[in-house]
């Protein structure tokens, strides 16, 4: 028995290539089975990546499409903002006081809850004229400011975060 043969079971011996058995057998059916594996493999995880990058996108566009609302809703609020700007700047009587603190109430209120949601207004007048965040709808000549700074605010301009979400609309000093 010492002198018998061990056969590998993965590597089987070679067979007589005269019979025709042999001839049949000529592709290793263990190597296809195993290329067929890895070829399944290779789609598995490519399908797997494909899934993952879309997942990705998918919640990357979800969290743009919320903020865009956002940045939209907020946007709108600015009108009001605006509005109660405009009444706080009306000169009233003694009669009128109760009526102007309540605006003012009511102003501090709205201005709170868009600083809450990271809204924050642009410092315009006496910076320099940037095109990114100001909005110039009038030049002046102005001998006490240099060219190109701000020396009015027609409507101010706020960002989100770093997204600007309205331009401040200003009046620009030229030389």
């Amino acid at each position: 028995m010492a002198d018998e043969p061990v056969i590998d079971p993965v590597d089987p011996p070679a067979a007589d290539t005269d019979s025709p058995a042999s001839l049949s057998d000529a592709a290793d059916p263990s190597a296809e089975l195993r290329k067929e594996r890895d070829d399944y493999k290779d789609r598995w995880l490519r399908k797997t990546a494909e899934f993952d990058n879309y997942r990705k996108r998918i919640e990357r566009e979800r969290r743009e499409q919320a903020d865009t609302a956002i940045a939209d809703l907020l946007e709108s609020l600015l009108a009001v903002v605006d509005d109660f700007d405009r009444a706080l700047t009306v000169e009233a009587g003694p009669e009128a006081d109760a009526y102007r603190t309540g605006v003012e109430l009511i102003h501090a209120k709205l201005l709170d809850f868009l600083k809450k949601r990271g809204v924050r207004a642009i410092e315009a007048l006496g910076a320099d004229f940037d095109p990114n965040i100001h909005q110039a709808v009038m030049h002046e000549a102005s001998p006490d400011a240099r060219d190109g700074e701000v020396i009015g605010e027609l409507r101010k301009g706020y960002m989100l975060g770093d997204k600007l979400l309205r331009p401040a609309m200003v009046k620009v000093a030229k030389a």
